[in-house]
This record gives C-alpha cells, sequence and structure tokens, in this order.
C-alpha cells in the first residue's frame, strides 16, 4: 500500500511539473535509444553474418596469393597450379578460382562502368548460387564471350530498356559477349566477392584473354567430408610450397572470418556505446536537477509530512521512487525507438530482423540504475530537511 501510494504521489508530482519532466526524459529517451539501437544493430549483423557463412558452408576455405619477398602486387596462380589440387590433396573436394576486372558495358548509345568476374563452372555451387534465368557459366565455355549477369546489374539494364534475356548481345571492353543467364540475388558477406550481386560474370579463360591484368589472386576451396581446417589449410600451403616457382599463400577459414568480424563489431559497438553514454550522463544529469528543484519547490510538503510523522526514509525513498519513475519512463520509450530503429535499419539493409532481448533488459536495468544513482543525492537531501524550518519556508 505504501508503494502504491508513493508511486501515485510519484505520478502527481513529475506530471505537474511536465515541462521540467519532459526535458529530463529527452536526455534519457535518447541516450537509451543510441544505445539499445547500437547493441541490436552489432548483434544483427554478427547474426547475419554467420547467416550468410552457414548458407555456404563452413567447410570453405579463401586462399589468397602473398605479395612476392621484394613486395609488389601479388603475381597471382596459374590456372593450371589449382585445378589439379582436388586430384593431389585428399583434404580438398573442389576448387572455384576467379579474376577480377573491370570495364566499360555499352548498348544502344548506352554506358556504365562495371565489374567483372572470371569463373569457373564450380563458382556456382562452391557459393550456393541459383539461377533467374538461363544457365550459368560452363568450363565447355572456354574462352566464348559468353556472360552471366548478376542480379542487380539486370535491374540496371533493364531500367535503361536493355533486353538482358539469354541470347541478347552486350559490348564489354569494346568486345561483343552473349547473355546466358541471369542470377537471382544472393545474400552478400562472407566469402562472396561483391562482383556476384553488382558485375558481370564471364569464363575465366575469356577475361584473362581480354586483359593480362586480371590475375587469379584468390580461390575457394572446399574441404572434403572428415578433414578440418588445420589439415586444409596445411596441405594447401604444403602444395604451393613445393612448386617450382614457390608461392606464398594466405588462407582464411569461416572461424577465423567470423572470429575476426566479431572483435571489429565488438569495438565498434562499445566505441558508439560510450558515446551514448554520455547522453545517459546529460539526462541522469537532468533528472538529478529536476529532482533538486522539486525539492526546493516542496519544502513545505516535507515539513509538513515531517510534523505528521513520516520518518526521513520515506521521504527519502518518496522522492528516489520519483527518480526512478522518471528514468523508468524514459528508458522504455527510448527501448522501443532504440527497437524501432534497428528494425528499420535492418528492414532497409536486407537483414533478418530479430528482437535482441538482452539490449531491452540493458536499457530497462540501465533506466533504473541512473535514477537510483542520479536520484539518491537530491532524496537525501529533501530527507535532511530540518520539519520547522521547511514549515517556515513560504
Amino acid at each position: 500500500m505504501i508503494l502504491k501510494a508513493n508511486l501515485r504521489e510519484a505520478s502527481r508530482a513529475l506530471i505537474s511539473s511536465r515541462q521540467r519532466s519532459i526535458l529530463a526524459l529527452l536526455g534519457i529517451i535518447i541516450g537509451i535509444a543510441s544505445v539499445i539501437a547500437l547493441v541490436s544493430i552489432g548483434t544483427l549483423v554478427q547474426r547475419e553474418s554467420m547467416r550468410q557463412f552457414m548458407e555456404m558452408g563452413t567447410d570453405i576455405l579463401s586462399v589468397q596469393a602473398e605479395q612476392g619477398r621484394g613486395g609488389g602486387s601479388p603475381k597471382g596462380f596459374r590456372l593450371q597450379d589449382i585445378v589439379i589440387i582436388p586430384e593431389s590433396l585428399s583434404s580438398i573436394a573442389t576448387v572455384a578460382p576467379y579474376a577480377s576486372s573491370y570495364g566499360e558495358l555499352r548498348k544502344d548509345g548506352k554506358r556504365m562502368s562495371i565489374p567483372g568476374l572470371g569463373v569457373t563452372e564450380s563458382f556456382f555451387h562452391m557459393n550456393r548460387l541459383a539461377m533467374a534465368e538461363g544457365r550459368f557459366i560452363s568450363d565447355l565455355d572456354g574462352t566464348t564471350a559468353h556472360a552471366c549477369l548478376s542480379s542487380n546489374l539486370a535491374e540496371k539494364l533493364k531500367a535503361q530498356g536493355i533486353a538482358t534475356h539469354p541470347g541478347s548481345e552486350l559490348y564489354y571492353d569494346n568486345r561483343k559477349i552473349t547473355v546466358i543467364g541471369t542470377l537471382e540475388p544472393a545474400a552478400m558477406g562472407g566469402m562472396r566477392p561483391y562482383e556476384i550481386q553488382e558485375g558481370l560474370l564471364m569464363p575465366l579463360p575469356a577475361v584473362q584473354r581480354m586483359s593480362s591484368q586480371s590475375i587469379i589472386s584468390t580461390f575457394m576451396a572446399r574441404l572434403s567430408p572428415g578433414f578440418t581446417t588445420v589439415q586444409g589449410t596445411e596441405e594447401i600451403r604444403a602444395h604451393f610450397s613445393a612448386l617450382p616457382d614457390r608461392m606464398e599463400v594466405r588462407i582464411m577459414s569461416p572461424e577465423e572470418m567470423i572470429a575476426h568480424m566479431e572483435r571489429q563489431f565488438r569495438m565498434f559497438t562499445l566505441l558508439l556505446g560510450a558515446i551514448g553514454s554520455i547522453s545517459l550522463i546529460v539526462g541522469g544529469v537532468g533528472v538529478m536537477n529536476v529532482m533538486l528543484v522539486s525539492v526546493t519547490e516542496r519544502k513545505r510538503e516535507i515539513g509538513i509530512r515531517r510534523a505528521l510523522g513520516a520518518r526521513k526514509k520515506d521521504i527519502q525513498w518518496q522522492f528516489l521512487i520519483e527518480s526512478v519513475l522518471l528514468s523508468l519512463v524514459g528508458g522504455l520509450v527510448g527501448s522501443l525507438i532504440g527497437v524501432a530503429t534497428s528494425w528499420g535499419i535492418a528492414r532497409f539493409s536486407g537483414w533478418q530482423f530479430e528482437i535482441v532481448h538482452g539490449a531491452l533488459v540493458l536499457g530497462v536495468g540501465v533506466s533504473v540504475a541512473i535514477g537510483i544513482f542520479f536520484g539518491y543525492y537530491p532524496a537525501r537531501q529533501a530527507a535532511a530537511l530540518n520539519p520547522i524550518q521547511a514549515l517556515r519556508t513560504d
């Protein structure tokens, strides 16, 4: 009953000083909303990255050519050294080399600069891609100028009135190419090259023939069943070390990439969370200011209550409850805004949205802690007032 009465009295007091209460709430709302949004977004990004890795499989290695001993750009792999890996190494089931390029795509006087990617047939299955129309690149295409369009590129071309159906012809770097298919949209991230979503995919030999700058600097390798990433890594390193033209390689596994991203996300979230905490401190100071003003304005009321038998502890609890109630309301509103913000960003980015319950608990818990921490001093000041002096207050 006493708690209910204190809550009712706290609500009445906060409503009576509506303008000051709203101003104090703003700092709490902004701080809690920013912290909730940042923690939620960081968690959603981690879950999305994990989902993308799981979609491709965690049994894939990304192998990159390292710089030579004298520095400079990597010289790249030779295709023949890559294609023999599944036959030579028991730990590797499939490989998918690719080479990047960049050129100008044109048709009917319309031009756009786009990235290109030279791939082999195994690239399709390695990246778990799907066709929206037509077929993918085949190893039988060789140096034939066939091309598969990414989903975003096909949409851009259609928006300009350019045909993208199988059999249509375009010009890429002044070479006539024939479209043989269009890819379905693929979730980006993990080990997938961004050209899958934005560029033009062609047979690897054709891309290398078009430009001497299109080297194979990276290839993907899928582990054989029963083998670990450590075994695969060791065998690949040994394979390239044993070649006449010895090569140093850098091998990344999904576990390493996930751990690296999680470290980055944690640091980024902590940094932005620290920035959001500044708003919480400002909001807490606002709460303390409102409570101190309230104590000053209600000295006579405090004196009457003490004269009627209220103990110091009762007065202190009354003002502490007001402070916690004010902070809790700000925390709840801030939590809703933070969740709505993270939902909007997830929807805009195409991520799967989930409510991060830990972030909500954090928001409510922090708001209550702010109310107690910044409300304790004003509550103590109210409880310490001399009843006789308080009654003499005009």
